[in-house]
């Protein structure tokens, strides 16, 4: 290393800023994550830095002397001026307060690195200045997989330090901490229950202890999203991580399993239109089965559990035993094929009610009326409904839909092999076939809003502002 990694205590101590525009304004940014005293130095300051001395965050000075260095933590230049930053540098070094010089990677004593913040816990990355665009990619994945409210529980942690060091014995320490960090605390807490696990952890030191582990785990159902790990939401990449055991169908895409715990258990319960090799009892069966056996267990659905996902019954089977379960929503397909298009699923005057729906039903049950809700002004979104494209093209134009309206096809949507066709509503059969597309698929039919009498006398009940069929 030519750079030595650290972290400077900022509280009580100064940090001096040379320069008044956007340059000076990127490192205020900066220092503000801190508690340090902010002394800006420059003749006239931006709207921006004006408004940090108006809040008392920060004391201007027009003009920089000996002492302004003095004392320091560290120093800022960004004047713009090369004259004026070598000067500014030539002050600091006298007093031997490490800067860093914006620009000028020759005079800095400091490099400011990429941060993910979650205050206290604080993780830096820097490359010393070889490779920026490496480190920026560094920090997105930490921030893909360090939940937001991670900080938080650390703070806590460091309330009952003192606590926990008085009432639980030295032996068991270690394994109180990784309690709390590594089990049912901190999965309680970045799902949101932050007091039910501040409860659970003052209970446990009262205790003397970490609790034994309890019979039953904890299931989260997450939304793998239409296939693309990076449309993974934050929260979904933290269950993956936290998991012990994943349940996964055949429609989530490798890549995204790659998110998990490398020992975290795989198990590949894929379901077939028209051939369920996993049918949803025995599926429902043995995620139960593992949350009864402590474990953290992961659903990975993919689109969004809740749409089209039989998330409910599921959730129905965990509830009834007594298992805590959670939802993780993930984008769906219907949104990830309107993003592909490159179009919007709602447009003010044409389109202004958004159907989701299926061509699908449970086995054994007659097949739903898909288009019953449509209507000029809507857009409808037709999941698992390749198998009944000639079914919901003929009632389509039977409900008064011309056979020349645009349809839009997004197969395999946001994966390797997506496919995106348009076609008018009477050729879409052929264009399925065309495509030999027989499964995974979202059709998109818009039927315009119409204008005049026609429209103003339509009753409102034709026309439901929000349907999921």
């Amino acid at each position: 290393m030519k750079s030595f990694p650290m972290f400077i205590r900022t509280s009580g101590r100064r940090v001096v800023i040379v320069g008044g525009g956007e340059q000076a304004a990127q490192k205020a940014r900066l220092i503000l994550k801190t508690d340090a005293q902010i002394l800006l130095v420059a003749p006239e300051l931006d709207a921006e830095l004006q408004a940090l001395v108006l809040a008392g965050r920060a004391v201007h000075h027009r003009s920089l002397s000996a002492d302004t260095f003095d004392g320091a933590a560290m120093g800022f230049i960004a004047t713009g001026c090369p004259g004026l930053d070598a000067a500014a540098h030539g002050l600091a070094r006298a007093v031997r307060c490490p800067v860093n010089v914006v620009d000028r990677p020759e005079l800095c004593d400091l490099t400011t690195p990429a941060l993910v913040d979650r205050d206290p816990v604080v993780v830096a990355i820097g490359s010393e200045g070889t490779a920026p665009v490496l480190t920026r990619e560094i920090k997105t994945r930490l921030e893909e997989m360090l939940s937001p409210s991670l900080g938080g529980l650390a703070a806590l942690a460091g309330r009952l330090r003192p606590v926990v060091n008085a009432r639980v014995p030295r032996s068991q320490r270690r394994a109180f901490w990784a309690w709390v960090f590594k089990g049912a605390p901190r999965m309680t807490w970045t799902r949101g229950g932050e007091r039910e696990a501040a409860q659970a952890i003052k209970a446990a030191i009262d205790a003397g202890g970490a609790p034994r582990k309890t019979a039953k785990g904890h299931v989260s159902l997450v939304g793998a999203g239409p296939g693309a790990r990076d449309l993974l939401t934050l929260r979904a990449v933290e269950r993956l991580q936290e998991a012990d055991v994943i349940f996964y169908d055949r429609l989530v895409d490798p890549e995204v399993l790659e998110l998990a715990r490398r020992d975290a258990e795989r198990i590949f319960v894929g379901k077939h239109v028209g051939a369920h090799a996993w049918p949803q009892d025995r599926i429902n069966a043995v995620i139960l089965t593992a949350a009864q056996q402590g474990k953290r267990v992961v659903r990975l659905k993919s689109g969004d559990p809740g749409i089209f996902g039989r998330a409910g019954e599921e959730i129905a089977v965990l509830r009834a035993a007594g298992v805590t379960v959670d939802v993780v929503p993930g984008i769906t397909a219907a949104s990830a094929a309107s993003a592909a298009f490159g179009e919007s699923l709602t447009e003010r005057g044409i389109s202004d009610t958004l159907i989701l729906t299926t061509g699908q039903s449970r086995e054994g049950a007659a097949l739903p009326d898909s288009t019953r809700h449509a209507v000029p002004g809507t857009t409808s979104a037709y999941y698992m409904s390749v198998r009944q494209a000639a079914r919901i093209r003929d009632d389509l134009i039977a409900r008064g839909l011309p056979p020349h309206s645009p349809v839009r096809v997004a197969i395999e949507v946001s994966k390797p092999g997506e496919q995106l066709l348009n076609c008018p509503l009477g050729a879409l059969v052929e264009t399925l076939k065309a495509a030999d597309c027989d499964g995974c698929a979202v059709i998109l039919v818009t039927w315009p809003e119409v204008s005049g009498p026609e429209a103003i006398n339509r009753p409102v009940a034709q026309r439901p502002k929000v349907c999921l069929a």
